[in-house]
């Protein structure tokens, strides 16, 4: 892909909406994670947690990107990535299930575990949206880590502020899982087939962004 092509900057532009909308929550949970220690030791902390959390995310992105060139896992991971679109829109996250640490140690761990599982929506949307270029990967990754590190307070205010971004983060997402879906090698039915390709595209974004919004305004009501 020609970083000069319309298909490079398209890839790079989702790839820094989905770290926005999805990246955040890792952050605070690394905040969370080490508010309780001395203001020494948070700071430890939260660097070398951040550190490894990236390695981690780092490794893994790379080993999605590979694994999704095996035929039908680009199928099932677009398909996985419009569940987690739905998801962000549908549903408020709650982080009240991370305590704050008493130890250097125990919040190392904390924010090494929650990283790595609350970071595989962020790995898989990256590897998706990057479709086998290394060099949208190590991009998203420069773009995710400030965000990590010194973004995530930021980043949920502007969320709180303008709720229209989780619309976008969605749609963004949804996009990602589309293009994975018809990219899928088994699926040789989007081949040059552009009228089959819009429909699903549209009855994707247009599912995802009304029963997510259903949702969430039933949730909205319920409390």
């Amino acid at each position: 892909m020609d970083w000069t092509s319309p298909q490079f900057w398209s890839g790079l532009f989702s790839i820094v909406i989905i770290d926005l909308v999805l990246a955040g929550d890792n952050a605070i949970v690394i905040g969370l994670s080490a508010r309780g220690l001395e203001r020494r030791l948070q700071r430890k902390a939260v660097w070398w947690g951040t550190f490894g959390a990236v390695a981690i995310r780092t490794l893994l992105t790379f080993a999605a990107v590979y694994l999704l060139k095996i035929p039908g896992l680009l199928g099932i991971g677009g398909a996985i990535l419009v569940w987690i679109a739905y998801k962000l829109l549908a549903e408020n996250r709650d982080h009240g299930g991370f305590k704050e640490a008493r130890t250097f140690g125990e919040a190392l761990r904390t924010i090494l575990i929650a990283d790595t599982v609350m970071g595989l929506d962020n790995v898989l949307a990256v590897a998706g949206a990057a479709h086998g270029n290394y060099v949208l990967v190590v991009l998203g990754l420069l773009i995710s880590v400030p965000i990590v590190v010194w973004g995530s307070t930021a980043v949920m205010r502007l969320v709180d502020r303008f709720p229209l971004l989780i619309y976008v983060g969605s749609a963004v997402l949804a996009h990602t899982a589309v293009s994975m879906i018809e990219s899928e090698p088994l699926f040789p039915v989007f081949r040059g087939n552009e009228a089959a390709a819009w429909l699903f595209y549209a009855a994707v974004l247009l599912a995802v962004l009304f029963l997510g919004h259903l949702r969430r305004e039933r949730a909205a009501a319920a409390r």
